[in-house]
């Protein structure tokens, strides 16, 4: 959202809100315009159920804040929140019957929510960590990704594409 505010020239607006002691009318009247241009972009990205919420603001600075502790909140919540991601992510393995790319999906998905919340989790973290929760009929592959890779420099489309061409290996013959 920052970034499409930002190329629209709208982050100042939002950021710092329009300043109504401006002398200049035409100044003031042009820096309104662009302010509802800003909640209008906003808006435009809201679900149903966040729009209500934002609904009432009357600046995209109001907006914006009402957004921000709805999804950074105080420290406090925050840091409970990326404890419970924490403890979901360790926690995570890949299930008898889920195929590589679902496994993947939930895997990044967390790592994204973690990220949204400022933990900073390398790729390499995350290589490890699909390495580890994998089921066991992965468990003839994991050693040979891990002699055959520096583990360092494995992206995770790279791992990714090694597992689902084994997944591909496994798959019967005939159905």
């Amino acid at each position: 959202m920052k970034t499409i505010l930002r190329s629209r020239d709208l982050w100042d607006l939002v950021h710092d809100g329009v300043d109504a002691t401006d002398k200049d009318a035409g100044k003031l009247k042009n820096s309104q315009k662009r302010d509802a241009h800003a909640m209008a972009i906003i808006q435009q990205a809201m679900h149903d159920q966040l729009f209500s919420r934002i609904a009432a603001a009357s600046t995209a600075k109001e907006t914006w804040e009402i957004l921000r502790m709805e999804f950074q909140s105080d420290s406090q919540v925050k840091a409970v929140k990326l404890q419970g991601l924490r403890r979901e992510f360790e926690n995570l393995t890949m299930k008898e019957s889920e195929v590589i790319g679902d496994y993947f999906g939930r895997v990044m998905a967390l790592v994204s929510q973690k990220r949204a919340y400022g933990e900073e989790i390398s790729d390499q973290t995350v290589v490890e960590k699909v390495l580890r929760s994998l089921t066991a009929r992965f468990d003839y592959v994991v050693p040979s990704i891990k002699v055959g890779h520096d583990l360092s420099q494995l992206t995770l489309v790279k791992l990714m594409g090694c597992l689902q061409s084994q997944e591909e290996r496994m798959k019967p013959i005939y159905p």
